[in-house]
């Protein structure tokens, strides 16, 4: 492998070793033994649920491609997956509300251990109803958990600062080491003990049971609203309610499916960006740099999330802006740089920049989660927060579904550079909600 692989990922490694070290006690703040307690709890289920999902990433198209699968069913078979997350969603996120987050958690595990099982089937159909069910199983992922998470917090009486820190170390451990170490033990499943692509997937579901276990016998429950005069309808409309009444929770759903319509699809494109004359690149060895590019950018977020100032409201607008610029550079390339005729061979010249900036998309990601974690925890009303944060996820899957059907239509340059215009949308937007929210401080204080 190419010393410039090794150089990226050390210096990655060493800048984010030397900001973890240099953290004064003004970047940690001082909290009690119940919170530290409770958050450990926390944090150790949140990164089994990773390690659950993200064993089962970096091998989901080539299990299917091994059955004999060639792009157009694969691609179906990730639309069912989007399209499920996207039409289930809602109700699962009202589910929850109601029902219980602790129970809808249970739900999770269950859901995508059976997800899991069916990958053992070459058949299309058992196939399909596995990306069903791993579509349900996402829309839980990201709103059961969270929801659960800020309401006991709440319940316990903690300090609402402290909710920066479970986010951002959250962040930290599930979207960044967790990811790491998964990959590679996937790797090591798969490859060097040879016990085939399947085994990824059972190994995800041995960690979701242990997770399962864990909240079965330490969690306890909570609800959006417990009352029973409200059925899934009425729960909507108060849902709807708060989006179209509330300017700041309109203004953060659209920043959120803007920035994560972006991430997916940037998913999807690095590969074909970096190697487009199929050039010999470490995919592994690659996600893994931007899983610590990830990190880093967690560890940046925890420090900012840790002060007074700058607001998250404020410094976000910076990260989206620098998102929008990395995501503009395989277009700057096209123009700026001769594109390589030779197929297969290292990486050319212009896809190690593009590697680098894409390293900065994955820190502004990085930043990104734990941020957008704290403004909801702010804006988003307790009664429907599940249902609301899966009302988000229903603009987003729309536009990767599209993508995904289309993925061949335009050119990538035309995708990178869509990206990046939604990306510079989401900055002007943050700007915007700062400016509401400050004027929304601003007459509590007046009322006073």
């Amino acid at each position: 492998m190419e010393a410039f692989y090794w150089l990226l990922f050390g210096g990655l490694a060493a800048v984010l070793a030397a900001l973890e070290m240099s953290k004064t006690n003004r970047d940690r703040a001082s909290t009690s033994s119940a919170f530290n307690s409770f958050k450990n709890n926390y944090l150790l289920v949140y990164s089994l649920m990773m390690a659950g999902d993200w064993l089962q990433g970096p091998y989901v198209y080539y299990l299917y491609s091994q059955y004999g699968y060639g792009k157009g069913d694969i691609g179906r078979l990730f639309i069912a997956g989007f399209g499920s997350s996207m039409l289930f969603g809602t109700i699962v996120g009202s589910l929850a509300d109601k029902q219980g987050r602790k129970r809808a958690s249970v739900t999770y595990c269950i859901t995508y251990i059976l997800s899991c099982i069916t990958k053992h089937s070459p058949q299309f159909k058992v196939l399909m109803l596995g990306r069903i069910l791993g579509g349900i199983a996402t829309s839980l992922l990201f709103s059961a958990f969270e929801s659960w998470l800020v309401a006991e917090h709440n319940k316990r009486g903690f300090e609402p600062q402290w909710l920066s820190i479970t986010f951002s170390k959250a962040i930290f451990l599930g979207n960044g080491l967790v990811a790491i170490i998964a990959g590679l033990f996937a790797n090591l499943l798969t490859d060097n003990l040879g016990f085939g692509p399947v085994a990824p997937f059972d190994a995800a579901a041995c960690f979701l049971a242990i997770g399962m276990a864990i909240i079965l016998s330490t969690w306890t429950e909570n609800y959006g609203d417990p009352s029973e005069s409200k059925n899934l309808v009425t729960q909507f409309k108060v849902a709807a309610s708060a989006i179209s009444s509330d300017t700041k929770i309109a203004l953060l759903g659209a920043i959120q499916s803007l920035f994560e319509g972006s991430m997916y699809t940037f998913v999807f494109l690095w590969t074909p960006a970096l190697s487009p004359n199929d050039e010999d690149i470490p995919h592994g060895f690659i996600f893994a740099t931007f899983m610590l590019s990830s990190m880093l950018g967690s560890s940046i977020a925890s420090r900012l999330l840790s002060r007074a100032a700058p607001k998250v409201e404020s410094y976000m607008q910076l990260v989206f802006a620098i998102a929008a610029v990395t995501l503009l550079l395989p277009v700057i390339t096209s123009f700026l740089v001769a594109p390589s005729t030779v197929k297969g061979g290292s990486i050319s010249f212009g896809g190690c920049i593009q590697l680098f900036g894409f390293c900065i998309f994955e820190a502004c990601v990085g930043i990104f989660w734990p941020s957008i974690m704290k403004m909801r925890s702010q804006y988003i009303p307790e009664e429907a927060r599940s249902t609301i944060m899966n009302f988000f996820r229903i603009p987003l899957n729309i536009f990767v579904c599209v993508v995904l059907y289309n993925v061949n239509a335009f050119p990538m340059t035309v995708m990178f550079a869509m990206c990046s215009v939604f990306l510079l949308l989401a900055s002007f937007l943050q700007r915007r909600l700062m400016i509401v929210a400050e004027s929304h401080r601003s007459s509590k204080k007046g009322n006073l």
